[in-house]
């Protein structure tokens, strides 16, 4: 595995369906960041954009299913994977 260095992290919100990216930072408070990191999605983790839901999104972490509304998406910043 071979990390990009060179990557601009973007929003989650702005990933497209379909998109494998990988979790750079959370740019929220303590709370948001142990509601993610309860979900599974922790900085470094990578996931999967299934579906776009309006504003929201539905990602895949492993086997499991997260929706996350568009302010949540936003605070998350991630890269190509």
């Amino acid at each position: 595995m071979t990390a990009n260095r060179d990557a601009k992290p973007f929003p989650l919100s702005m990933a497209d369906e379909g998109a494998l990216v990988r979790i750079h930072t959370v740019r929220a408070g303590r709370g948001l960041v142990q509601r993610l990191t309860d979900l599974g999605l922790n900085i470094g983790g990578e996931i999967r954009i299934v579906q776009r839901q309006g504003a929201g999104l539905l990602v895949a972490r492993g086997e499991g299913r997260i929706a996350l509304g568009a302010g949540m998406a936003a605070k998350i910043l991630v890269i190509s994977a």
